[in-house]
């Protein structure tokens, strides 16, 4: 499926085979009933001719009605064995490749979820949700058509050329021009539109892109008054998909009436030359009509291979696609043998030990040489200007990321040591975005921990300040939450997603700018619930803000990804002159004392 040196090629194919029959193999029992029914089918199909030649040549020409009974009879036989195991294959072989079509799906999904942020953003969201939906629909009805066809329809033009071999050589000469004419037809057209396929597969993900952006910054775009603009884009990247597809599907569609043409014409032909051959007794009637019946056959198992030759470029570009994400390893992996944390009075201290981090293919470092530490009951707070490293700390934590360089680590334990159960269980992340799952407010405080009572929701909206709002919602836990939260304010949806974390009782908590959207009066109220009530937890607080971090026990300061500051404020004040820059800029809106 992918193009590349000989040797490069073979293996890539010998492992995409590999990786079909590994999906293929637990339905083995069902392909096996498959062919069966099919080989059947073929056989009913392949008599039939020969039983309607001995019908006119033995029954009608000669005059014997209990010929005529005799054999239609068995026609009547054979056509209904014919229906009935075509229509138990094509049950069998779609019941197969939607359940492929599942597993392949489930495992597109998973490896998703297990690509790193940094794979995730090389591939774009938009792609892989093309890739997860789009391009498994298309190897799906490949394979769906393969499965119905790909097995049926050669043994149908081999057994149909036999046979009419053997009703009448002479004219089955013909079909030696007829189907090689036809494969050049088809494999031309084929050759052409496969570029076509993988063009649009292209056009789909900007399709997606430019659609999703559009809905999630509607209304950025109402505000500045750009639909029209907006619309253009769309328009733009709507019609170059649509002249795609229309250059493919026209190429792909040409197969259908060349085919039928040339069936016509072989027909004509075959009528022509047999019908001077009649008079002479040099062929009967009936041989004519079961040779025509045969070279219908084979030309209709030509015209099948057609069809999936027409889905075989859009699958393969799917599959290719779709092999691309598969064989991403995973940089994420969890250890194949997790290493325990060990006990504690208290809970475990997060450290980082000379971190530096850069994205693949980056000529600079995003964070270089970080080091810190912050252990239970501690306050670690971390400020810096945008583009500095925060967010980068926040996702190496919960390990959405690993670092380039140096470790991490948990109660002395390095981050990939841990199994994802543990780091989860004490590490409780409050994202920058503060996206809400849609269901109930129970349901989305309870996502970490599902079996918590609704004492533990009510303690924990208490300590995120969201006690209030909630209780006057009409329906309190049980008022539902739209997809993202967008039946909430920008405030709300952070302090009930800074409830969700508390829920989970972790033992480390980092909050990514999650204070950005409250007003000065609760954000105060907020870190004094967060130091009363989780004083043996350790806290990392990322914020614009010096006055969310003002009062932690120590401050880190970032620039261009260094630590140019530590300390307390008061001595940061004095000894950095970027904190102090910082808080200067700011001490008009926030009220901060130098």
């Amino acid at each position: 499926m992918i193009l590349g040196s000989n040797s490069g090629s073979h293996a890539r194919l010998n492992a995409t085979a590999r990786g079909w029959w590994r999906r293929i193999r637990p339905y083995r029992w069902r392909l096996l009933a498959l062919v069966s029914c099919q080989l059947g089918q073929v056989a009913a199909s392949l008599l039939l001719p020969a039983l309607s030649a001995d019908v006119v040549d033995e029954g009608i020409v000669a005059g014997k009605p209990d010929v005529i009974v005799h054999y239609s009879v068995l026609m009547g036989v054979a056509a209904i064995v014919q229906v009935v195991l075509s229509a138990s294959a094509v049950i069998v072989g779609a019941t197969v490749a939607y359940r492929v079509g599942w597993d392949l799906r489930s495992e597109v999904f998973a490896k998703v979820h297990a690509l790193a942020a940094t794979q995730v953003r090389s591939f774009t969201v938009d792609s892989l949700i093309t890739r997860c939906t789009n391009d498994v629909l298309q190897v799906q009805t490949m394979l769906t058509m393969a499965l119905t066809m790909i097995i049926i329809a050669p043994i149908i033009g081999v057994g149909a050329a036999v046979m009419a071999v053997r009703q009448d050589a002479q004219l089955s000469l013909l079909l030696l021009v007829v189907v090689p004419i036809l494969a050049a037809i088809i494999a031309t057209l084929t050759f052409r539109a496969t570029p076509l396929f993988r063009r649009m597969q292209k056009q789909i993900d900007r399709v997606n892109a430019v659609l999703r952006e559009q809905i999630s910054g509607i209304r950025v775009i109402r505000a500045f008054l750009q639909q029209r603009r907006e619309a253009a884009r769309f328009a733009t990247a709507n019609t170059n998909l649509t002249h795609t597809a229309t250059a493919a599907g026209r190429l792909m569609s040409m197969i259908a009436p060349t085919v039928m043409m040339i069936v016509q014409l072989t027909s004509v032909a075959l009528i022509w030359v047999g019908s001077s051959r009649v008079p002479s007794g040099d062929l009967q009637v009936g041989t004519l009509i079961a040779f025509l019946s045969y070279v219908a056959l084979i030309l209709i198992s030509v015209m099948m291979m057609g069809m999936l030759i027409v889905m075989l470029p859009r699958a393969l570009v799917s599959g290719q696609r779709i092999g691309e994400l598969l064989r991403v390893p995973v940089a994420l992996a969890p250890p194949a043998s997790p290493t325990p944390l060990p006990a504690a009075d208290r809970g475990p201290s997060l450290r980082f030990e000379t971190v530096s981090f850069g994205y693949p293919g980056a000529e600079a470092m995003v964070l270089e040489t970080v080091s810190f530490d912050v252990g239970p009951g501690q306050v670690l707070g971390i400020i810096g200007a945008t583009g500095s490293g925060k967010s980068t700390i926040v996702n190496l934590i919960p390990r959405l990321d690993d670092p380039s360089e140096g470790r991490v680590t948990l109660g002395g334990v390095d981050l990939r040591a841990l199994s994802p159960e543990t780091l989860s269980a004490h590490i409780g992340y409050v994202p920058q975005t503060s996206y809400l799952l849609s269901g109930t407010v129970a349901e989305t405080l309870s996502l970490g921990k599902p079996e918590a009572s609704e004492d533990d929701l009510w303690h924990a909206l208490e300590i995120a300040q969201a006690a209030d709002f909630v209780e006057a919602l009409p329906d309190r836990l049980r008022a539902p939450v739209s997809q993202g939260g967008s039946n909430f304010s920008g405030g709300q949806r952070q302090r009930l997603a800074i409830a969700r974390a508390l829920v989970c009782r972790s033992s480390i908590y980092v909050f990514d700018d999650s204070f950005s959207a409250l007003d000065q009066a609760t954000d105060g109220r907020l870190r004094v619930a967060l130091r009363r009530d989780l004083k043996d937890a350790a806290l990392v607080i990322v914020s614009q803000r010096a006055v969310s971090i003002r009062d932690a026990d120590t401050i880190l300061v970032l620039d261009k990804g260094r630590v140019v500051g530590r300390g307390r404020h008061e001595v940061l004040m004095h000894g950095c002159p970027v904190y102090a820059d910082i808080v200067t800029s700011q001490q008009s809106h926030e009220g901060l004392a130098v």
